[in-house]
């Protein structure tokens, strides 16, 4: 039986500036998940995908790798009943 479930990656380390968001957002076309990334004030990128389970699961390890530019030093985890509020992926503010 699928599990849809909704996940909450927060990301650490020289993560903002460096095309991180839009890294993302090109890896989320690639995996069937909806949500959201955006930089919090803290210096670190949140990202929020909706999906399957396993599928959420392979895209937060692409996620968690980043684009060339950056250096993920550390990171949070979280798992969370899917709510279904997004329809698609996209980069928040």
């Amino acid at each position: 039986m699928r599990q849809w479930v909704q996940g909450r990656l927060v990301l650490r380390g020289r993560v903002q500036g460096v095309g991180y968001r839009y890294f993302v957002l090109r890896k989320a076309g690639e995996f069937d998940v909806t949500g959201m990334v955006r930089n919090l004030p803290t210096g670190e990128v949140e990202v929020i995908a909706e999906g399957e389970e396993e599928e959420v699961r392979r895209f937060f390890e692409e996620v968690k790798k980043g684009p060339a530019s950056a250096h993920v030093t550390s990171f949070t985890e979280e798992w969370l009943p899917f709510s279904g509020l997004y329809h698609d992926f996209r980069v928040g503010y």
